[in-house]
């Protein structure tokens, strides 16, 4: 069982300054859209990422159905998230209570592998799809049981159900519950290297999956190689520092170790990843011996300026919550080499090969090649860089003395800036009659002819909540 601290909710309210109307104006929008999202635009408590103004039609990363939420952001989990916001800031329990609703949202979307995929589905034909873990197992019947960690899924999923299982007081069983199997599958699938998949059904056999260095192969296919990818040791979506922060939100919730020496062992990974000179930083994905490996089609074994990049933040972020430096040591010969590689133009590629270092890309019809003159536009085969941030962090971390990071209950309240007041007028201002924030906008995913030409957003609700409620909190 997870071990639950005590927590003391102080509530005070919102007071307006005599003379002052905004306070009440922006606790007013602040009720009349969350009031609107959470009875006329969510499904079972759950969200999708785009809707027409009219609410007929709706997208998450594709088409949706009115019985259908997302679990990718910016779907339920940061929904959940902002309405959490609002009843920090507010003390108001319908905030609460919205987020609850949520939260079982999320709970009745779990599956028996212990995550979430990207969506949800309510219909009770399109349920039996999936091994949701509420639901009897429908025996003979092919159905999905990944948990899914690409695109900050199911992480999102845990850091939300979390916060709120702290903010009920850790008294409701079922969020509990979910919270405690999530985790317990989280942790029975990192690798015995500190790594994760994109995606597992069950735990790793720890005999398959020896400890070993990164290197470079022999030789390797300029062709995909096929089978699972997604069964790889992974640096792509961001997979991993998803994965640390959520584990150390996990240790400083719960005052449970394990999250946190999982946590150290992503670093741990890294610092085993980092590839050997002459390229010493990371690839976007590791086979079971520790060579760079296919993923997609246009995703070669390679050395990655983009993943590299997020690598080293990880790393930094680790540095922080644990003061351990070996976590800082591989940064420098990384940054050394990223500089060196910049294109003509600044960025970087994409991808280098291996041991060449020369750049690699593909054409339209997805031939691996030297040339960046005739690439697909989906997907970034050169990415921009923050090396000097990066750099700028590393310095300025290893000059002096590790401090704990405060507990999240010490934080200070937001302070009244202009730029937050001015946050809070645009989103008040902005709200309509209803309560909605509608946008000139398209459906993404409903093709030329949709006639939609006003929208909702998720990431504008999201948005506009996160300023009225920073706002709020700093007037107290």
């Amino acid at each position: 069982m997870l071990s639950l601290p005590v927590i003391l909710a102080a509530v005070p309210c919102v007071a307006a300054a005599p003379g002052d109307d905004l306070p009440r104006q922006a606790a007013d929008a602040l009720r009349a859209a969350v009031t609107f999202f959470s009875t006329r635009v969510a499904c079972e408590g759950g969200y999708l990422w785009c809707y027409s103004e009219d609410l007929s039609r709706r997208e998450g990363e594709g088409k949706a159905n009115a019985t259908t939420v997302w679990v990718q952001p910016p779907g339920t989990p940061s929904a959940g998230m902002s309405l959490l916001d609002a009843y920090e800031a507010t003390g108001d329990a319908f905030y609460r209570d919205a987020a609850r609703t949520a939260g079982e949202c999320l709970r009745r979307g779990q599956l028996r592998s212990g995550g979430w995929t990207y969506s949800i589905a309510f219909d009770p034909a399109e349920r039996t799809r999936f091994q949701y873990r509420v639901d009897p197992p429908a025996p003979g019947k092919k159905q999905r049981n990944t948990t899914t960690l690409d695109d900050d899924t199911t992480q999102s999923a845990v850091r939300f159900l979390m916060r709120l299982d702290k903010a009920l007081g850790f008294a409701d069983a079922d969020i509990h519950g979910a919270v405690e199997f999530a985790l317990a599958a989280l942790l029975a699938a990192q690798f015995p290297n500190g790594a994760w998949p994109q995606g597992f059904e069950e735990p790793p056999d720890p005999a398959a999956f020896p400890v070993v260095k990164a290197s470079y192969p022999s030789d390797w296919s300029r062709t995909p190689a096929g089978g699972q990818y997604w069964k790889h040791y992974t640096l792509n979506d961001n997979v991993l520092q998803d994965m640390a922060e959520t584990l150390v939100d996990a240790a400083a919730i719960y005052g449970d170790d394990r999250y946190r020496d999982a946590a150290k062992r992503i670093g741990d990974f890294l610092i085993l990843a980092q590839m050997p000179d002459p390229q010493p930083a990371w690839a976007q994905q590791y086979d079971a011996g520790m060579h760079p490996a296919w993923a997609r089609k246009f995703e070669p074994p390679a050395v990655t300026g983009g993943e590299s990049q997020g690598a080293m933040r990880t790393l930094l972020f680790l540095f922080r919550a644990t003061g351990e430096r070996k976590y800082l040591e591989p940064i420098p010969r990384a940054l050394a080499y990223l500089r060196a590689s910049q294109l003509p133009d600044g960025r970087l590629a994409r991808f280098y090969e291996l041991t060449t270092n020369r750049p690699l890309y593909f054409t339209r019809s997805y031939e691996l090649t030297y040339s960046d003159a005739d690439m697909p536009t989906h997907y970034a085969f050169k990415v921009g860089h923050d090396l000097d941030a990066i750099e700028a962090e590393l310095r300025a971390l290893a000059a002096k003395p590790w401090k704990a990071p405060a507990p999240a209950a010490a934080a200070a309240r937001p302070a009244t800036t202009p730029a937050l007041i001015a946050r809070a007028k645009a989103a008040i201002a902005q709200l309509d009659a209803q309560g909605r924030w509608v946008e000139e906008g398209r459906l993404r995913y409903h093709g030329e002819d949709d006639p939609a030409r006003r929208i909702l957003r998720s990431e504008t609700f999201i948005r506009n909540v996160a300023a009225l409620s920073a706002y709020l909190a700093a007037v107290r």
